[in-house]
């Protein structure tokens, strides 16, 4: 039977060989081969500074601190994502104020957002959600006239670009995560991005136990560096991104074009002047389709075809959510895209006869 993971890390002798390296030279912790990432990963997306950390949620938490986002503040999000995107403001004691997403492109929608804004407001967190960006125009305005923070949060979208801007690059500060399944991976890490000078130089310091130079601590930090093993990893997988992306891109194509011929599917539509880099494929399964969303689960996880519910619960219905009293019946739009939402496999191992077995099943499966 065939076997077609959801998501496979892509990792070759050139991958291996710089690990390798790195072992026998002894130097495993923060050291050139980070710095080096941090340049490179920077100038790939045309900011000023990179800092890289342990994982996605550090580079959140770390971004949220540098901004000095605290106790009674309110940041705006959104609540179709990841838990981390919320748990980093709770972490700051401060408070995530949920607005609902646009239906179709699961992202935050910017005139939810606008109407969540009040004097308690102080920053915007959009998610570029599997690899599409947001419609960064309208938030950017929003943000300069309510002088509002911008944070993205760009775990999904290594890559993607809105009007020909790299995603990362249009609000104070972003993060990224190189978790295994992303675009591109370190195994654990993250990376802050931002062309603000004291919002980097507060961001080694957070990462780094508030060290301004050894044994001299200035401020209140953590240890969440990254280690040069991870670092050797990312600077070679960051010169294979755009080849990386083309595929995912390439694929995704493929798979909308055999979807688009399936009554009850519908494939993932892509916004205007967006360069989508496709983390996720993801369909909507809908009431047309003969099967359910979990039974159509089922019965491809039988068929050798992985897939993922990205995400089956949103945030305001999570159990920590409803501890800390968020109502149920807001954000209509997320809580419909969760019963829907099915991610099908499109990373770069995936192959064009993987594709063609895909659409086939899909289409046996509709009869």
């Amino acid at each position: 039977m065939r076997n077609i993971p959801i998501a496979k890390p892509l990792i070759g002798d050139e991958e291996i060989n710089a690990v390798v390296e790195v072992l026998k030279s002894g130097m495993l912790a923060h050291g050139k081969e980070v710095e080096a990432f941090e340049r490179g990963f920077a100038d790939y997306l045309g900011a000023k500074h990179g800092v890289a950390v342990a994982n996605g949620t550090a580079a959140l938490d770390v971004a949220l601190k540098a901004l000095g986002i605290k106790d009674g503040d309110e940041v705006i999000t959104t609540p179709f994502t990841f838990i981390a995107s919320a748990s980093s403001i709770l972490f700051q004691r401060a408070k995530p104020v949920f607005a609902d997403i646009d239906p179709k492109t699961f992202n935050l929608d910017p005139d939810e957002a606008l109407e969540k804004i009040t004097d308690k407001t102080k920053a915007i967190l959009v998610v570029h959600l599997y690899g599409q960006p947001a419609d960064m125009k309208a938030f950017k305005e929003i943000a300069e006239d309510h002088n509002l923070f911008l944070i993205e949060d760009c775990a999904q979208a290594h890559g993607a670009g809105y009007n020909g801007q790299k995603v990362g690059t249009f609000g104070d500060i972003a993060a990224f995560s190189f978790y295994p399944t992303k675009n591109i991976t370190t195994g654990e890490g993250g990376m802050v991005v931002t062309d603000d000078d004291e919002l980097a130089e507060k961001a080694r310091l957070i990462r780094s136990h508030g060290q301004k130079e050894r044994y001299y601590h200035v401020a209140l930090g953590y240890n969440l560096r990254m280690t040069n093993i991870a670092g050797a990893l990312g600077r070679v997988q960051l010169r294979k991104l755009e080849e990386f992306n083309a595929r995912r891109r390439e694929n995704a194509e493929k798979l909308t074009e055999g979807i688009s011929r399936i009554t009850g599917l519908t494939p993932p539509y892509v916004a205007p002047k967006v360069r989508h880099v496709y983390h996720q494929y993801t369909i909507l399964v809908e009431e047309e389709f003969p099967l359910s969303r979990d039974e159509l689960v089922q019965k491809l996880r039988e068929k050798g075809i992985g897939t993922g519910v990205y995400y089956p619960l949103p945030l305001h219905h999570q159990p920590l959510f409803q501890k800390l009293g968020y109502e149920q019946d807001c954000c209509p739009n997320s809580i419909e895209a969760s019963k829907k939402v099915l991610s099908l496999p499109v990373h770069p191992a995936v192959s064009e006869e993987d594709i063609n077995y895909i659409v086939s099943t899909l289409e046996e499966l509709s009869r």
